[in-house]
């Protein structure tokens, strides 16, 4: 049973996605630098403006958790899982990650931040904000 509020939690796993966002997004920049593209520079434009949104919001989440005590570290990880400790306002949890989860949760994110993020909403619907 966690004693982290859904909120946190939410927060916390940011802590985890983003950075791997990042590493994947730095990838794909280095592929495209070097790949034999007509016209590489809107795509590393892009990809280069992508990277600025994310770090923004790694940096929001990283200030939310020093002002709420909360750090994540990466203690293990195998072929199936990864293990992360939550230290949570003095508690400390572990908590196991499927990979194909955090892959798909990757996935999603790297979907919202390259396009979803500018649609507008339609017939009065809300923003939504997967981040």
């Amino acid at each position: 049973m966690t004693r982290i509020p859904t909120n946190d939690r939410d927060l916390l796993e940011k802590a985890i996605y983003l950075p791997m966002l990042l590493i994947i997004l730095n990838r794909d920049y280095t592929l495209i630098k070097n790949s034999p593209f007509k016209l590489p520079k809107p795509y590393l434009t892009w990809l280069s403006e992508t990277m600025k949104a994310v770090q923004h919001d790694l940096a929001h989440v990283k200030t939310l958790m020093r002002k709420r005590r909360m750090k994540v570290e990466k203690l293990d990880s195998d072929d199936s899982f990864t293990m992360y400790l939550f230290h949570y306002k003095g508690y400390v949890e572990q908590h196991n990650y499927f990979n194909p989860r955090l892959r798909n949760k990757v996935e999603e994110l790297l979907r919202f931040y390259l396009y979803e993020r500018f649609q507008l909403p339609t017939n009065g619907e809300k923003t939504r904000q997967k981040k």
